[in-house]
């Protein structure tokens, strides 16, 4: 059950992360009410996932999944460009935080 709460904080972090360039610098109220939601959700999940996952581990893990799901979502939206380099150091960074839950046991 810590695993999937921290993958889902995971997925929280690319929400917030994603809702804080569209607010603009703080300045269109939805996307920083789903900012400030989506930060404190996956904050307490991450929180609540390290009772059992160890710190490093765990955090590794967090950005990991938060880090690589921003990008998909900047590519998908058109921010970010789509090359094959890009996409495979996202597979690079996803196979490595499957490997860590691998090793972790």
């Amino acid at each position: 059950m810590a695993w999937l709460m921290l993958i889902l904080s995971g997925v929280l972090e690319a929400v917030w992360a994603t809702a804080l360039s569209m607010s603009r610098g703080f300045r269109r109220p939805v996307p920083v009410l789903v900012f400030l939601v989506a930060s404190v959700a996956s904050m307490a999940g991450l929180g609540l996932a390290m009772r059992t996952i160890p710190t490093g581990t765990a955090y590794a893990v967090w950005a990991g999944v938060g880090a690589a799901l921003t990008v998909v979502v900047g590519m998908v939206r058109g921010t970010d460009r789509v090359t094959l380099a890009r996409v495979l150091l996202l597979v690079g960074l996803l196979s490595c935080v499957a490997g860590l839950k691998v090793v972790s046991g």
